[in-house]
């Protein structure tokens, strides 16, 4: 069984402050016309100390943005730079979202991290360019059910914390429209992305950028450089290899849970390596690696089996920006390590979902690579698969030799005796959203999320994500 986020006192801690003079705009939230909770994350929000607010107080917070306590006087919208399918655009930062809030999620001393309450369709900033700040009630729904389901499945994701339907009409070219709206809130580890030292980079703001990297160094700790890596004891150098093993590790968490995010930019890579911004994600319907989830994805840039590469690539940009404060060569070490870093993930998340223990790189690469062999030959997706087999059961073939030596985890949970797996494909998020846009009901989405949330259960405590102290 998988333990619940343990309960910790609010503790407002707005880190983010000190640097906002030239890392953020401070910003007024939109004025909605209506307001109706329609999702409150009950497992997460007693985890930094908000579970005793009333709904109508925790409307008053996160649908109209009634500053916390102790906390941010004003939401701040950050600035930053990316590439967006490897076109660098300098014009970017955020356009409908704003940083709210910090706090922790446990007394620091105790380890407790600094997290963001962030938010999604909150209103114009200095950087909506065109776009009108709004967000879809339908865009809310798909990132509740993405975040459920990678929370489930293992995958150090951002939670979405609420969402509220704001009762305004929004046109949009890629949905019947008009449309209902919401704003959504997260809760994330961090907003400070790759596209963030990028921007100081371009603009030579060298203070600033050694600023920001003792910044998360400080806020997000991880453990240091190999004993043999150069310039081990440099800042940037440090951050590199920690974001290493952070986005190694979240590479291999997409690929195991057979998950599409869709546009990994620059800008939808944060230094925590934590997944969040979701926008076309799919899941696999059967084992695929050219699948892509962005219908504007025309060269599969970002398809499914090209995720690790992409994730890669993204990183030796964070290297670029820093090689503005180190020299290259301490930075490309940090950088080589990816490879190792993903496969060496690869293994012990393979192995956790397939209900096994690991037995070490070597077989485990052998029975990654029998298990996908066996999903294209079954034409399976990721869901079917790992359930069928939970523990190396009904494994025939190559697969059942690969399987030869490893030892089964508990699988007592009554949802292994089930006759499917819990899949989130998209017929069923358009089936979930039809019933709401159609007769206003809830009843499928609180269903699936229920399922979800038990499935994760049954999965029981994932891999810690990597790259983190602890």
């Amino acid at each position: 069984m998988r333990a619940e986020p343990q309960a910790a006192p609010y503790g407002p801690d707005p880190q983010i402050a000190r640097l906002a003079p030239w890392l953020a705009d401070a910003v007024e939230p939109a004025r909605f016309p209506q307001h109706d909770l329609r999702f409150r994350n009950r497992r997460w929000d007693r985890a930094v100390g908000l579970g005793d607010l009333s709904d109508e107080a925790w409307t008053g917070h996160f649908g109209r943005f009634e500053p916390l306590p102790g906390n941010l006087p004003h939401p701040l919208a950050l600035r930053y730079h990316g590439h967006q399918f490897r076109v660098y655009n300098p014009e970017l930062g955020d356009g409908r979202g704003f940083t709210f809030a910090q706090l922790r999620d446990g007394p620091k001393e105790q380890g407790g991290r600094l997290l963001d309450l962030g938010t999604k369709g909150s209103g114009l900033t200095p950087y909506s360019r065109t776009a009108d700040g709004r967000l879809t009630l339908k865009g809310a729904v798909r990132e509740v059910l993405a975040t459920e389901m990678l929370e489930a499945l293992g995958v150090y994701t951002s939670k979405t914390f609420s969402v509220i339907e704001t009762g305004e009409a929004l046109e949009r070219g890629d949905e019947p429209s008009p449309t209902r709206s919401a704003v959504l809130v997260r809760l994330s580890h961090s907003h400070i992305r790759i596209g963030t030292f990028q921007r100081l980079a371009a603009l030579e703001d060298d203070s600033h950028l050694a600023e920001l990297v003792d910044y998360c160094l400080a806020q997000f700790p991880g453990p240091p450089p190999p004993a043999d890596a150069p310039g081990r004891d440099e800042p940037a150098v440090i951050l590199l290899h920690q974001a290493a093993e952070r986005l190694a590790d979240l590479a291999a968490s997409y690929m195991v849970a057979g998950f599409v995010h869709g546009v990994l930019n620059t800008d939808n890579i944060n230094v925590t390596g934590e997944s969040f911004d979701y926008g076309p994600w799919r899941w696999l319907p059967r084992w695929d690696p050219a699948f892509t989830a962005a219908y504007f994805d025309h060269g599969g840039l970002y398809a499914f089996g090209r995720q690790p590469e992409a994730i890669h690539w993204n990183l030796a940009q964070l290297a670029i920006a820093l090689r503005r404060l180190v020299e290259a060569p301490a930075l490309v070490a940090a950088i080589e390590r990816f490879a190792p870093l993903y496969h060496a993930a690869m293994g012990l998340r393979f192995t956790w979902r397939l209900g096994v223990a690991s037995r070490g790189s070597e077989a485990d690469t052998r029975l990654i690579e029998a298990a996908e062999r066996a999903m294209r030959e079954g034409e399976l997706g990721p869901d079917a698969f790992f359930f069928a087999h939970r523990g190396g059961r009904a494994a025939n073939g190559a697969l059942a030799e690969a399987l030869a030596g490893y030892e089964p985890l508990a699988s007592e949970h009554p949802y292994w005796s089930g006759v499917a797996p819990q899949t989130m494909l998209i017929d069923e998020v358009e089936a979930i959203w039809s019933a709401i846009a159609e007769g206003d009901d809830w009843q499928p989405f609180d269903a699936k999320v229920s399922a979800v949330r038990a499935m994760g259960a049954a999965l029981g405590e994932p891999p810690l994500p990597a790259g983190h102290a602890r």
